[in-house]
């Protein structure tokens, strides 16, 4: 191998943002499934803070929520759990989270992975024509999503995706509830849920 050479190469990492709130199966299917069939490097799963479009109120500390990200990827290293928005000024916008990420690592050439919601409000976001025209867009569908609404961008892949039909929103009720969520979560997360008693209250 010519390491002169080697030190030139792209590399090329998948940005999964999310609140992760709890992380759950359908996330890691989602992140190791798009790091395997495309050309990304590795998946950094990003754990937002705080979402502009969410209430706050509703999140588990976020320290504990990347805690769990890192007990469910543990021994996978395509993918890695992310801190950077925690250092960021808040709300985190994905523009802004970009620009840092480019001025921190300029040999890394980052994309971001989003379900088809998403893409359908992406014109909504901070200043998406950046986003479209600098990063590629790795999507993968949900149920009722609309058609691509980019269909001339070539930065824009639909990728078909095996999907779980469960949410975070559904396993935080379950979990209050009181009832086991072994199976929707990987067992280290539930096993840390349960015994420090998480999302009951």
């Amino acid at each position: 191998m010519n390491l002169e050479a080697d030190k030139y190469l792209c590399v090329k990492i998948g940005l999964f943002f999310g609140s992760f709130n709890p992380v759950h199966t359908g996330h890691l299917i989602i992140a190791n499934y798009i790091r395997e069939t495309t050309d990304l490097d590795k998946v950094w799963m990003v754990v937002s803070p705080q979402n502009p479009f969410k209430e706050k109120q509703s999140l588990l500390n976020e320290y504990d929520r990347l805690h769990l990200l890192r007990l469910a990827i543990e021994g996978n290293d395509s993918l890695m759990a992310s801190d950077i928005e925690f250092k960021l000024p808040k709300p985190s916008y994905t523009i802004d989270t970009l620009t840092h990420l480019k001025e921190k690592h300029p040999a890394y050439q980052f994309s971001l992975i989003m379900g088809g919601d998403n893409l359908a409000s992406l014109h909504k976001w901070k200043n998406y024509e950046l986003i479209l025209n600098n990063h590629d867009i790795y999507v993968y569908g949900r149920r009722g999503d609309a058609d691509n609404p980019f269909p001339d961008r070539k930065s824009v892949h639909i990728l078909n995706v095996p999907m779980l039909d469960i949410s975070a929103t559904f396993i935080r009720e379950h979990i209050r509830q009181g009832h086991s969520m072994q199976y929707f979560l990987p067992d280290k997360v539930w096993e840390y849920i349960r015994d420090y008693n998480l999302y009951k209250s």
